[in-house]
């Protein structure tokens, strides 16, 4: 019988981060995401599969914005990989940007090392 691989969490970890350093390079191609993963921003459905997870950080306008994001500070729990962070956009007004605090649990099981899931909370703010 085959034996299973299992993912520690740094590797967990290292994936998390591959989507979340995604989000600055607008490159997905890296990112291990499950082919059924899904992602709930705020309560609404915006990923409804790993290609197209991965289509939206390659070419989505809505990470264009994104002018630098921080290290994250992470949590692992079974499954969960928690990430949290801020970025900040691009798009300035007076000297102002809008950012936004990011709290986002990813499920990535030990014994696939693949995101399965990502449920985003998100806190705007205003940068100087």
């Amino acid at each position: 019988m085959p034996e299973t691989r299992v993912y520690t969490d740094t590797e967990r970890i290292a994936v998390a981060q591959a989507y979340i350093d995604a989000l600055l390079t607008h490159n997905g191609d890296a990112v291990q995401f499950a082919s059924e993963c899904t992602r709930v921003e705020v309560g609404l459905k915006t990923g409804f599969s790993g290609n197209h997870l991965r289509r939206s950080l390659n070419r989505g306008p809505q990470y264009r914005v994104i002018s630098s994001i921080t290290a994250p500070d992470y949590i692992v729990v079974g499954d969960e990989v928690r990430a949290r962070y801020d970025l900040v956009t691009k798009p300035s007004l007076t000297g102002r940007r809008v950012g936004a605090h990011l709290d986002e649990v990813f499920v990535i099981p030990a014994d696939t090392g693949k995101i399965h899931h990502i449920r985003a909370s998100i806190r705007p703010y205003i940068a100087r």
